[in-house]
Parts: structure tokens; sequence; C-alpha cells
């Protein structure tokens, strides 16, 4: 098993015969990912890496059944695409445009949960399910299929963490990049209940950072419902107070709300394993496991 998805998952890409959708789309077929058509308007009829080529995710989904789809568009046209996934039937949706408008955002998250849609992103590197699919730009050779499930903020931080993982022989289930803008489609207390149920999935970990409050609300909801063990990385100790690093939700707020020290503090309360550097991820994973 997996989470999001396997290797069944029927994929379209939107925004196939730009520069990016293109060569990722070649990616990911490699990998094994079924990509069953893509969508640029206007550009219906063409292929791409032998992909069927559609003028709108409608005409898609109505050719091809495919149930996910992911954007690479710029941030000003990520709101009408994932619109256009939602209103198409689309079920799980990867935008990995970075700096989408907040209200853009806003308007989307909402309308995606209304539509009982799972939006990924933005400013994620996607998902992957080690030896089943991959929907994004990740790295794919650093992954080894496995029972740890992943969730990160930080796109590469995830890949160290893997990386330190599968060099041990530790693979993992799914890898979830949820982005590091303000506004996510999907935060750590969506996933949860998904890697707990998920039978493949044994232990959890997450990459948080500073900013927002993704971290303290993930932690109310481990000591509540998780009989899984969770592991967090937090990063971000040494950024100064009101000042954006990196991404634009990594921000902490003027008296220190969404700090480091905060949220470890938070986590630690509702029994997740801290752990302050990632060289010691291994370790503790194994004494867990």
């Amino acid at each position: 098993m997996s989470i999001l998805i396997n290797e069944n998952t029927k994929l379209i890409i939107q925004g196939i015969t730009g520069r990016e959708g293109s060569y990722h789309a070649s990616l990911m077929k490699k990998y094994g990912t079924k990509i069953v058509g893509g969508v640029t308007p206007g550009k219906g009829g063409q292929e791409i890496e032998e992909v069927p080529v559609f003028n709108s995710v409608d005409e898609a989904v109505k050719s091809t059944d495919a149930n996910a789809s992911i954007l690479f568009v710029p941030p000003r046209f990520t709101k009408d695409g994932i619109l256009e996934a939602i209103d198409g039937g689309i079920k799980l949706i990867v935008t990995v445009a970075e700096g989408v408008p907040v209200h853009d955002m806003l308007f989307t998250h909402y309308y995606a949960r209304l539509n009982n849609c799972i939006l990924i992103g933005p400013n994620t590197p996607g998902i992957i399910s080690p030896g089943k699919s991959k929907v994004g730009f990740m790295p794919d050779n650093i992954y080894k299929e496995g029972n740890i499930g992943i969730m990160s903020r930080s796109a590469t931080l995830s890949y160290e963490i893997v990386n330190n993982l599968s060099n041990k022989g530790i693979g993992q289930s799914t890898v979830v990049g949820v982005g590091g803008d303000s506004i996510p489609g999907s935060s750590f207390i969506d996933l949860l209940p998904l890697f707990e149920k998920d039978s493949q999935t044994d232990l959890i970990i997450i990459v948080g950072e500073i900013g927002g409050s993704d971290e303290e609300i993930a932690a109310k909801y481990i000591k509540e419902h998780m009989k899984k063990p969770v592991v967090a990385f937090i990063v971000g100790e040494a950024a100064p107070e009101g000042k954006v690093m990196g991404h634009a939700g990594a921000i902490i707020s003027p008296g220190g709300e969404g700090g480091v020290k905060y949220k470890r503090k938070v986590l630690q309360k509702a029994g997740v394993y801290m752990i302050e550097k990632l060289s010691e991820i291994v370790e503790m994973v194994s004494e867990i496991l």
C-alpha cells in the first residue's frame, strides 16, 4: 500500500507542452508513472513523450479516466489550472509553482475541500511512492521502497533524510512535499490520518520549519489519535523574528510564535520523538523500529 498515489494512479500533466512539463513528463514516465494525458489549451491533438495532449482537463478525463493531475504552470495561472482540474473531476492535484498569490490559494484550498479533492502544494517537489509512482520532480534514484512515511515542508531536507535512510537500507512508503508557501493545499494534519491507516507505513517522519502553526496543530492530533510512532525535525533555530527565510511561510512572528523552540516543546509533549540534527535520523528510526 501507500498513500495518495500508487501503481494504478492515472496522471495528467497540465502544462505538458512547456519546457518543465515536457522534461518532467519524460522522467516521471521513465520511473513508471502512468501518464495518460497532458493538457495545454489550443494544443490538443499533439503528443509529448508519446502522451496525447488535450485542450482541457475535462476532455482529458473523459478520454483517459485520469484521477490525478500535476500542474507545471506559472503562479499567476495556477488558480485557473486548479479550478479546471477540480471541475474536471480530478481528486488529487499537485501544483509545484512557488509564490502562488495568497488569495488564489485561499480560494482553491476551500474549493478543493468543498469538492473532496486533495490538493498538494504549492511550492512542492510532489509525491513519490517508491517503486510504484512518482508525481513530481524529486531525484527518484535516492528513494527505496519500505515502511517509513515522510511529509516535509522542505524539499531539500526531505531529500537528505531519504538519502540517509536509503543508504542504511531503510525504505519509504510514501514521501509527500507539503510545500513551503504560507497557504498549503494540505498540511500535516490532513496527511497524518492517511499514514495511520496505511498498512505499509510503520513510522512517520515530519520535517517542519519555522512559521505558521501546522506543527502545533499536528501535535494535538498526534497526541489524541496517532498510534504509530512519529519522529520530527524542525529547522530554522537561528532565524531572526519577522524575516522570511527562504519559504514564504517560514517566518517567526514578533514575540517568537512559530519558532523552533516552541514547536519542539509542543511536539515533545505530544509524544513525538525529536531530533536536532539530520545525522540523528537513522539511529532514531532504527531504535524505534
